[in-house]
């Protein structure tokens, strides 16, 4: 059933409104055909892009949407309710424009931002390494100074949407130590630069997750973003706001099994009763509700810190935390509702479960959640 939103304004309520129709007629009628075949779904983002939903957080003045990230956020959720792949790329996407529009110059954002807001490109966040996931400082992807611009050389891994994105937010070394890594916004065909296959995931199926390889590949100075040495200080800037969109996806994940799970619930009869009506399983659908509700407020509430400029860090790290958290059971206990049918892929349950784990490890594991709220508690 919808969610009964608190919404702040009227276009707010619009664009909910919007949301669920798109993603009831476009999303919904296909996702399961995508998923099983692990197929791309061809001209999605571009029908989001004209929407308008992929730019809604960004400012009017460089063509975003200018909303309240609490209502990017709810958009977001809606949209995971649906398909949480075509959501997470959305999310994604959006934390790959955030170094752009936050530490870009003018001259740069009107070079670039207006493809990326307007649905027309789609990014991808390029931090990760083999041997460098939790730790960011430890990344060896080089970008040696050259005469007009760098040479790059090195691998990267788990990028999603990795060879099908229009453009990678690059996080190189370009000196020593963790003042010594630089961002770098590198286009999709740039000579030297390749992807290795699809990673054959648990879940997340439609959108590919890939290494990308650069060899000897020349990206030109102005392709530098902030100052150089100032990447690790502009990556973590923007994975606050992407721990905020995988809490919004891991939400919306968690809505759509209570739903699935309380629709069956009410359909199915064992001794003569609804099982709705056994206290046991009454009650275990009454924890979800519980537990989604909770993962609900805990981005919310860091959502309003951030619209109000002030800090949320220690409450993104919190938000996902407890939404992902909160996906992984309410996702297994749908299955448990279903009983062995939850267990088939006759129904959407096993999918759900299936892709609520990966929201406890991107965006920064859940281990590192606890240690980022642990640190802001002896400090404060």
């Amino acid at each position: 059933m919808p969610v009964d939103r608190l919404l702040p304004t009227q276009e707010a309520e619009d664009l909910i409104a919007l949301t669920r129709d798109l993603a009831d007629k476009v999303l919904d009628p296909i996702v399961d055909a995508h998923e099983k075949a692990e197929t791309y779904p061809e001209g999605v983002f571009e029908q989001l892009g004209a929407a308008g939903l992929l730019s809604l957080p960004q400012p009017e003045e460089w063509g975003g949407g200018g909303q309240p990230y609490e209502v990017y956020l709810q958009v977001l959720e809606e949209i995971a309710a649906r398909w949480a792949a075509v959501a997470v790329a959305v999310s994604v996407h959006s934390l790959s424009s955030h170094p752009l529009l936050a530490f870009g110059s003018d001259e740069q954002k009107q070079r670039w931002l207006p493809g990326m807001l307007s649905g027309e490109q789609i990014g991808a966040y390029s931090l990760s390494e083999p041997q460098a996931g939790s730790d960011a400082a430890a990344l060896q992807c080089k970008a040696t100074p050259t005469e007009g611009g760098y040479v790059i050389n090195g691998s990267k891994s788990w990028i999603t949407h990795g060879g099908r994105a229009d453009f990678y937010t690059l996080f190189a070394r370009t000196g020593e130590g963790s003042r010594g890594v630089s961002c770098f916004l590198v286009p999709g065909d740039l000579p030297g630069l390749s992807f290795g296959k699809p990673e054959q995931k648990m879940g997340l199926h439609a959108v590919p997750t890939t290494s990308a390889f650069y060899d000897n590949a020349r990206v030109d100075v102005d392709r530098r973003i902030g100052d150089e040495g100032q990447g690790l200080q502009i990556a973590f800037s923007a994975l606050d706001s992407g721990r905020l969109g995988i809490a919004a996806v891991a939400t919306g994940l968690a809505q759509a099994a209570l739903d699935e799970a309380v629709r069956y619930a009410n359909e199915r009869t064992t001794f003569g009763r609804k099982i709705i009506d056994h206290q046991g399983l009454g009650f275990l659908l009454a924890d979800m509700a519980a537990a989604v509700a909770g993962a609900r407020a805990t981005y919310l509430d860091a959502a309003r810190r951030r619209d109000l400029g002030r800090p949320y860090s220690a409450q993104a790290s919190i938000a996902k935390l407890t939404a992902t958290d909160a996906a992984m059971k309410v996702t297994t206990d749908a299955v448990q509702v279903f009983g062995g049918a939850g267990y088939t892929r006759d129904y959407r349950v096993e999918r759900y479960m299936r892709e609520a784990k990966i929201m406890q490890i991107f965006e920064g594991t859940n281990q590192i959640q606890r240690l980022v709220i642990a640190r802001g508690l002896a400090t404060s």
